[in-house]
């Protein structure tokens, strides 16, 4: 058999649907609930809305969280088990920071366009309300040093070692480890060196709310939500924001400067929730009567130098990666911004989109259309489960698209923590 007889045939990849939970902010209506108790929601959702029940209805489930516990070690596999996908359903985890969802998304699809399964779930989940608790370091090494003793003796005089700082717990911190500073902070400086004004980033804001909002009054979201915990839609979303109500907020980033313009209102709030999408070739969706919303046809990942970019002052911010990704992909693909007609940039802050539109344009992409802008919300709205949103982003994407009826392109952006970007492209023919 030739090396050409040996190379598999890339198939295209079908996207399905979707389905999640509302975003509650965090210490809300999901306070108690655990990353898995969340995702077994929304994959009990999805497999509910498709008929996914019994031996083989789906290939595999993909799925991760960013903030996990211990116990969250085989997430995947255990909400398989909790679910009412089928046990012999194999799984397994992925992480890419907020990046998390739609890398699952591309993982699975791998295997869809290379036929080692016919359908594959992915999606993710995160809750900052029940965000692990570190043992003191200290404390952890006093620990070890008693289960290594010998003797009663010696674990006893190990034990004698602790003080009552040792059980101070370890609190998680929103901050990168190369750098210390949070997010927010990194963000902040990528807005004063690109000259992002506030008034534009509260614009931003209000608009997620209201095109949220707008989308939630025509029965958009009514086969992509899935009703949890006394929650039936996004718990952060404000429909009557407007650019005066958030003008009144202060800032709480890029305080140490003169002049901060990031606050509460044009940055994403602390999140949970969880999402899945369902993934599929297009001969397992004609079995089964399925109408593809899109397909996904292309993707890209990039990372930055943020250490001796953004903390040294360069363009090369924390959440700029996309600014790299999207211009290598549309190169590949042969495309440009011209060619699609949506766009979904995750919203972490109002000024990292605002600075990612900047930045394609100077690389020569051209001007993204606001019309064609996340035109039913995004995170700034919704919320932003770090886990989740790429899921989110991919099925509301697809379903936006189907709905136009005709033969449409969306881009999907996607930045994360560490300086990474994941990219996509969704077509409907």
């Amino acid at each position: 058999m030739s090396p050409r007889q040996l190379s598999p045939v890339v198939r295209r990849v079908a996207v399905i649907g979707g389905a999640r939970i509302p975003f509650a902010r965090s210490d809300g209506p999901y306070a108690t609930a655990s990353n898995q108790q969340m995702l077994t929601a929304a994959l009990d959702g999805l497999v509910e809305r498709y008929g996914l029940q019994g031996p083989g209805a789906v290939g595999e489930f993909v799925a991760g969280a960013v903030l996990k516990h211990a116990r969250d070690f085989n997430l995947a596999r255990e909400t398989v088990l909790g679910s009412h996908l089928h046990p012999s359903t194999p799984a397994y985890d992925i992480q890419q920071a907020c990046g998390t969802g739609l890398q699952a998304v591309v993982a699975a699809a791998n295997k869809i366009a290379l036929g080692q399964t016919e359908s594959a779930v992915a999606g993710g989940a995160d809750t900052a309300s029940d965000a692990p608790l570190g043992v003191n370091d200290r404390l952890r090494r006093i620990l070890l040093e008693v289960r290594r003793a010998k003797s009663p003796g010696a674990r006893l005089k190990a034990l004698a070692k602790v003080r009552p700082g040792h059980l101070v717990p370890d609190i998680p911190r929103n901050a990168e480890p190369r750098t210390g500073l949070s997010m927010g902070e990194h963000a902040a400086v990528t807005a004063r060196a690109r000259g992002i004004a506030r008034e534009a980033q509260d614009e931003l804001a209000a608009t997620s709310h209201q095109r949220l909002a707008a989308a939630y009054e025509r029965g958009f979201f009514q086969d992509l939500v899935v009703p949890f915990r006394g929650l039936a839609r996004d718990q952060n979303l404000r429909p009557g924001s407007t650019v005066e109500k958030l003008a009144s907020l202060k800032p709480v980033f890029g305080l140490d400067h003169p002049d901060p313009t990031m606050t509460a209102g044009n940055s994403t709030p602390l999140t949970d929730g969880a999402a899945t999408v369902l993934l599929a070739s297009e001969e397992w969706a004609r079995a089964r009567g399925l109408e593809p919303l899109a397909y996904l046809t292309a993707y890209e990942t990039a990372a930055v130098d943020f250490v001796g970019g953004d903390v040294a002052g360069g363009e090369d911010g924390l959440l700029m990666a996309p600014a790299y990704a999207v211009p290598r992909m549309l190169e590949r693909a042969g495309l440009a911004l011209d060619d699609f007609d949506l766009v979904e940039i995750h919203e972490a802050f109002a000024s990292q989109v605002l600075a990612t539109l900047a930045a394609w344009e100077e690389r020569g992409l051209g001007t993204v259309d606001r019309a064609r802008l996340n035109i039913a919300g995004s995170s700034l709205a919704t919320g932003h489960p770090f886990a989740a949103t790429g899921a989110r982003i991919v099925a509301t994407l697809a379903k936006l698209l189907a709905e136009r009826d005709a033969p449409a392109r969306g881009l999907i952006s996607v930045c994360a923590a560490g300086g990474q970007g994941v990219t996509a492209v969704l077509e409907r023919a």
